[in-house]
């Protein structure tokens, strides 16, 4: 006796869903741009010690993996793009980077509420507002006009952002101090 044939079709194919496509480098840069600004405004606004730290915390954490992204690919790779005398962009972008390290490590070792911390926090959010500007500006308009393959780097910079926030964050999600 023959038996019954199933409903489905006999076909094998399946549907690929197509893998989400990766932002482009300067995307990439610019939506932590927009992020962390966001949490520095939310930072001004809150009066809670609690919220101040968690918030700090997000802050030096996605700068810091923000501006070794940077550092180790978007960077050489536009230096290397860039025409000789544009490459003052860069210079001036990891000497920013220095002072905001600079000042992160010192965020990280004090607690909120010590005298001069938010102050500290402002300044950064100042150097970084100043470094976002120039960024936008200048340096990424600049990045676009040459060859850059801007996809592939953005593949490459959220592969090594989502590595480092993972080597960098504590396991409850907040940053290592």
């Amino acid at each position: 006796m023959a038996t019954p044939q199933s409903n489905k079709s006999k076909s094998t194919t399946t549907r690929k869903t197509p893998e989400p496509k990766a932002p482009d480098a300067i995307k990439l840069l610019e939506a932590d741009h927009k992020e962390v600004a966001g949490w520095f405004e939310d930072y001004d606004k809150t009066e809670s010690d609690a919220k101040k730290g968690k918030l700090s915390e997000k802050i030096c954490l996605a700068l810091k993996v923000h501006m070794q992204i940077e550092e180790e690919i978007f960077y050489p790779a536009s230096r290397e793009a860039l025409k000789a005398d544009q490459e003052e962009m860069v210079d001036e972008a990891v000497v920013e980077h220095s002072s905001a390290k600079a000042l992160i490590a010192e965020i990280e070792m004090m607690e909120v509420g010590e005298d001069l911390y938010d102050a500290r926090v402002k300044v950064l959010g100042e150097i970084i507002e100043h470094h976002v500007e120039e960024e936008e500006k200048e340096y990424f308009p600049t990045c676009r006009k040459t060859d850059m393959d801007l996809v592939a780097l953005g593949a490459r910079m959220a592969a090594r952002k989502e590595q480092l926030m993972k080597k960098l964050a504590r396991p409850n999600g907040q940053a290592m101090v």
